[in-house]
């Protein structure tokens, strides 16, 4: 009898393969991994960067033979597992499992692209059936060389996955060639359902060993009850600090005018005028109250508004019905403009009554948006239940992330997952362990964070010159080399701004190019500073030099009027729990650590944190958001902080000279 080949084995294999080194946490984590499979256990992963996290669980998971699902936050993430880690693994250990596991990627429907969209057209509001978006699109406008590249693409691409077009295309433009699966006509039901992209990656999925797929999808999978991803013994969530904000954005739902009016449009068509005017009476009287709408929660749906929301809910029903049972041969391809026409009424039926309902573990509020006007949002007040019942029955669950542990334990993430604190629960409490394996590197020596706490304390607006001062400082000290990470867009303008004016090096910012560009622009040139929001700090990925001082502009605190982090808040205080440490506290915490990630990338890497909010060194959470954050040696003297930049400045600039002479 042969005998299987040992964890270690594998995984040494794996690294080689994969052109990495080998580390202490990796195998701790693999070996943690295996364990949890084997047992049909829950277990949480703290890896820090550099760990080889990625091979750490898809090795034992390769291991053991049963599916497994992968699910990621960001698509660099998908990429690199898809593209580079799952493939070399599968080489290297295929002649030691003496089987060749299959992976493939499976997405949500409206990521690949529609053939029947493309081939006959996009239903349209005005005209009878379909629009042709081809014919009316003139090659010399953006939407129209989009719309070209798109046709020509059709016939070469093998994925139809918006992911593999590059460069991409607009949104608008990709949405003029795909569906939402609620508009799908069905693969019985289309004619181009045998050689359907989406179609054919759930194939794939279904025959594969690991399917790699989104947060979002795993989220639609839990909430929607109809099953997308294929049956698994097994499920990865890598990047887990992000699923509670992903699960919670596919359970929102949203009301907007616009998107009611549209609704309104695509159904008038196919029904009665009696239903037609009912619903149009409706969205005309919800569109008024929408226009003198006030952001914010709404504790109580004031009297108009409910009003209007069940007239809403009511007309849409009849509409409903009213589809279902009209044929009318004279609009063309009247399936997928019935379809479509469904899918919009049906959206604003569904998110009218959940409203109208009022459930007691929904938040409701208005939001406003300077293009967009006011939408009308409701979202869950929490998603751990949801979390706990779908997402660890029935299969074992591992959770990774570099930044699970906040202020010290496990407990904070649990919770948010619905699970209770760490070795307690009874039958029907999943039973979980949490690990954390560490890091590579030597954060003591490797980084410092600096607090200015001489600062003023951040007020709610106010121009903070003093905070301003001292980013010039720094950013003069370390060289450039600066990636600056603000709490909002006007703070991260306002600073780039400023230092456009007194500072001779490159300033770049969010927005003013796509990211991609960016930080390929600032991880090339060692003067150039990257200024950005929150969104930024997720995806950035500079080792080396070109990344040495790491800014964060103040503690990245939920807004105070964000409605549904405030009724979070609320809730945990009205169960006598400390609202503020759970919900905005955590928040911070969370962002900080994954801010303060950013700066050491690589086993030579050096640089200084700097927060300039003093409230990290005064204010009683303090040492909290500090346990979360990188083990970096601490200080709150700017001459010291300022002296260390200058020498690693110095240094690479030294290193930088020894190379040119040496080219």
């Amino acid at each position: 009898m042969t005998t299987k080949p040992s964890l270690p084995d594998l995984l040494h294999a794996a690294v080689t393969a994969v052109g990495g080194t080998e580390r202490p946490g990796q195998v701790t984590m693999a070996e943690a991994v295996a364990e949890a499979v084997d047992d049909n256990a829950h277990l949480l992963v703290q890896a820090g960067t550099g760990t080889g996290k990625s091979l750490g669980y898809l090795v034992p998971a390769l291991a053991h033979g049963e599916r497994v699902v992968v699910a990621t936050a960001t698509l660099a993430l998908q990429r690199q597992l898809v593209e580079r880690d799952l493939p070399r693994t599968v080489d290297a250990l295929h002649p030691l499992l003496r089987r060749r596991p299959e992976f493939a990627m499976l997405k949500g429907r409206s990521n690949y692209m529609c053939l029947h969209r493309l081939h006959e057209g996009v239903p349209q509001e005005e005209e009878e059936g379909l629009f042709d978006p081809f014919e009316s699109a003139t090659p010399t406008s953006k939407l129209g060389k989009d719309l070209l590249r798109l046709r020509d693409w059709s016939s070469d691409t093998e994925t139809g996955d918006r992911d593999d077009l590059t460069p991409g295309v607009s949104d608008r433009a990709w949405s003029q060639v795909s569906v939402t699966s609620r508009e799908c006509l069905g693969a019985s039901k289309c004619a181009y359902g045998a050689e359907c992209f989406a179609e054919a990656a759930r194939e794939r999925a279904k025959l594969a060993d690991v399917v790699v797929t989104n947060h979002a999808l795993l989220a639609i999978d839990a909430i929607e009850g109809a099953p997308v991803l294929p049956s698994h013994e097994v499920l990865i969530v890598d990047e887990a600090h992000e699923l509670v904000s992903r699960v919670t954005g596919v359970a929102t739902g949203e009301l907007t005018p616009g998107q009611v009016n549209r609704a309104v449009r695509r159904a008038a068509k196919l029904v009665n005028e009696k239903a037609a005017d009912a619903l149009q009476t409706a969205a005309e009287s919800f569109e008024r109250i929408m226009e003198l709408a006030l952001p914010g929660r709404l504790e109580e749906i004031p009297e108009d508004l409910g009003y209007a929301l069940m007239s809403l809910r009511d007309a849409a029903r009849t509409v409903i019905s009213a589809i279902g049972a009209t044929r009318d041969k004279s609009v063309q391809d009247e399936d997928a403009v019935r379809k479509q026409a469904l899918a919009a009424v049906e959206n604003v039926h569904g998110v009218a009554e959940r409203i109208v309902e009022g459930s007691e573990y929904d938040v409701v509020w208005y939001e406003r948006h300077d293009r967009f006007g006011a939408s009308l949002r409701v979202a869950p007040l929490s998603v751990s239940g949801l979390l706990r019942e779908k997402l660890f029955s029935e299969r074992s669950v591992v959770l990774t992330s570099a930044t699970l542990k906040l202020g010290g334990d496990f407990n904070g993430v649990g919770a948010s997952l619905g699970l209770a604190p760490e070795g307690t629960g009874g039958d029907d409490v999943p039973q979980w362990k949490g690990i954390d394996v560490g890091s590579p590197f030597d954060y003591p020596k490797q980084g410092i964070l600096y607090v200015a706490r001489h600062l003023s304390q951040p007020g709610r607006e106010g121009s903070r010159t003093d905070m301003l001062d001292e980013l010039a400082e720094l950013v003069e000290a370390a060289g450039g080399r600066t990636l600056g990470l603000f709490s909002s867009m006007r703070a991260a303008q306002g600073a780039a701004e400023a230092m456009r004016g007194r500072l001779d090096m490159p300033i770049l910012l969010q927005g003013e190019e796509t990211l991609g560009e960016l930080i390929r622009a600032f991880a090339t040139d060692a003067r150039t500073c990257l200024f950005g929001t929150l969104s930024l700090w997720q995806g950035v990925d500079v080792p080396g030099v070109n990344c040495q001082l790491v800014v964060m502009d103040r503690v990245p605190f939920p807004r105070p009027d964000d409605p549904l982090m405030s009724a979070r808040q609320k809730a945990v205080e009205e169960a006598g729990g400390n609202g503020f440490m759970a919900v905005a506290a955590t928040h911070a915490a969370l962002l900080m650590a994954q801010g303060a990630g950013r700066l050491v990338r690589a086993s030579g890497d050096r640089g200084v944190v700097a927060v300039l909010d003093p409230r990290l060194a005064t204010a009683r959470y303090g040492s909290f958001l500090r346990a979360s954050m990188p083990d970096f040696w601490y200080t709150t003297d700017r001459n010291q902080a300022r002296r260390s930049l200058a020498a690693i400045d110095a240094a690479a600039k030294a290193a930088d000279g020894a190379r040119a002479a040496g080219e």
